[in-house]
């Protein structure tokens, strides 16, 4: 018999919600919903179609595709075989993925077909790739390219395979073989494949589960792609673990964000601030039915204030919520609790989950008391194996005892709220003082008329450097820069204040939800 691995990698739980729930939706695309059953029946076939064309465990196979269902399959059906998931973002360009293809060793990449106005294989074929040998295009039909196979091709392919040689393949995984590369955002300088197990992704999906109670009964809209953490290992994954229902999101205006809620009975919705401001301000809100939401969280940037005092009298039902995470360590770190006020909320990121430790630790790692502030470091059973073919980058972020140097600021409270000051690489100092940039934005967005605002150091002959704020006006506001500087003025510390102020439509963002502001400073 083989060794029961206790559901601890992602095909297992895969199969075992096909067992359990194999009527219950586990995917919501669009018009299509699609049933636990349906997923692993379609993984397998996927997983059948990769060993077809030779893709053997510990292989790595990439996924470029936008959110759908067919990306769940594919990724345990790569998982499925033993090989290790690569997910790649749909805003990389050609040289960008072609760079991860490359440093990954991937032989195989499944692939969009048409989309975004052009066709993405074209974008890879090139790039001079010579370890990538096929291109699984997801349509029906492809050009006539011995390099590329259809969609259909591929299950067609996997005929010749006969299911017991998947099933024991499913079988051999241990929660200690790799279950995907997760290159991070690469906001500055070049992405990093961070490993991380079955077993991690596993654990952190679990984890998922307990701190947002998801059971088979809710229904939870995804906004991030399924190439980043939120939406697959805190996402579908935990769907997986809990027989939940994954509704995928494509159109963001507040009608269509709206309309999903209320036409999928949505339950659980993780969103940018942006996103929740939006829909608070839409005048039709009143005319929709969103008394589903149990759970409305939101984070990724600044949350002012006045945003969760609204959404809580908004929506006095719903558990309003921030949390703090990153890659590195699958996800969640910290998040807020039932019952914590508004000030909670917005000002702190929450009190660690469940198999968590945060330190705030000095430049010399040592330990510091409440209110640090110092680098925030972190230590749980899903910080990252590894960093790909990078030993340096590897010891240089998890310490021998498995701590994980976050590069964020931050301070504990006397409650255990972790407080976010900033990045140690967004920090500036103005004539000897530090300066927070998340500190000033939390101000800024007192400020009436102000939806959002991203605040960043340039240099200053005088002061060394200086506060310079990109801010989004609210809809109708009439905002002036030389006002906005005089409120600073009036209730900043003077080195906090911004010496410039630009309005501007909208901040560049990553998928994720966070402020590039590398790119910001490449505006200056």
């Amino acid at each position: 018999m083989p060794e029961d691995h206790s559901l601890k990698t992602i095909p297992a739980l895969a199969r075992a919600a096909s067992g359990r729930w194999p009527n219950h939706p586990a995917v919501i695309d669009q018009d299509v919903t699609v049933t636990h059953a349906h997923i692993w029946a379609e993984a397998q076939s996927v997983g059948r179609g990769l060993m077809a064309l030779g893709v053997k465990a510990g292989d790595r196979v990439g996924l470029w595709v936008p959110n759908r269902w067919e990306w769940i399959a594919a990724a345990i059906g790569i998982q499925s075989t033993g090989g290790v998931l690569v997910p790649l973002n749909t805003r990389l360009k050609g040289r960008e993925v072609a760079d991860i293809l490359e440093r990954a060793d991937v032989r195989v990449l499944i692939s969009a077909g048409h989309f975004l106005g052009q066709y993405f294989p074209d974008m890879v074929l090139a790039e001079p790739l010579p370890k990538l040998q096929r291109i699984v295009v997801m349509e029906p039909s492809v050009p006539d390219d011995e390099r590329q196979i259809s969609w259909k091709g591929l299950l067609d392919l996997g005929q010749s395979i006969e299911a017991a040689a998947l099933e024991a393949r499913v079988d051999a995984l241990s929660p200690l073989d790799l279950s995907d590369l997760m290159f991070t955002s690469g906001t500055t300088g070049r992405p990093k494949g961070a490993m991380f197990t079955h077993g991690q992704t596993v654990s952190a999906a679990e984890v998922t589960v307990h701190t947002n109670s998801l059971s088979e009964t809710h229904r939870s809209a995804t906004f991030g792609p399924f190439s980043h953490n939120a939406s697959y290992k805190a996402g579908w994954v935990a769907a997986l673990v809990s027989g939940s229902c994954t509704v995928i999101t494509t159109d963001m205006t507040p009608g269509g964000v709206m309309a999903l809620i209320a036409r999928n009975r949505v339950t659980h919705m993780p969103s940018p601030p942006t996103v929740w401001q939006a829909i608070l301000d839409d005048p039709s809100r009143a005319e929709v039915d969103l008394s589903s939401l149990v759970l409305i969280a939101t984070g990724g940037t600044t949350v002012p204030v006045t945003l969760v005092r609204r959404l809580m009298e908004v929506f006095p039902d719903a558990f309003v919520a921030t949390g703090y995470g990153l890659t590195e360590c699958c996800g969640t770190v910290t998040h807020s609790r039932p019952g914590d006020s508004p000030d909670v909320v917005a000002l702190s990121a929450g009190r660690p989950i469940k198999g968590t430790e945060v330190r705030i630790v000095g430049p010399e790692g040592e330990i510091l008391e409440a209110k640090g502030p110092g680098e925030i470091v972190v230590r749980n059973a899903s910080v990252l194996f590894g960093y790909l073919n990078d030993p340096e980058a590897t010891a240089a972020t998890v310490t021998a005892e498995g701590w994980l140097k976050t590069g964020d600021i931050g301070w504990l409270d006397e409650a255990g709220n972790l407080h976010i000051t900033d990045r140690l690489k967004d920090m500036f100092i103005v004539g000897g003082f530090n300066c927070y940039p998340a500190e000033v934005e939390h101000r800024l967005a007192e400020i009436p008329g102000v939806a959002q605002s991203a605040v960043i150091g340039v240099d200053d002959e005088r002061l060394g450097q200086v506060g310079y704020a990109f801010i989004v006006p609210r809809p109708g506001a009439e905002l002036v820069e030389a006002d906005v500087i005089a409120w600073c003025r009036a209730n900043m510390a003077n080195y906090k204040v911004p010496r410039t102020v630009r309005l501007v439509q909208a901040l560049p963002m990553t998928a994720s939800g966070k402020v590039m502001k590398a790119e910001l400073r490449s505006q200056v």
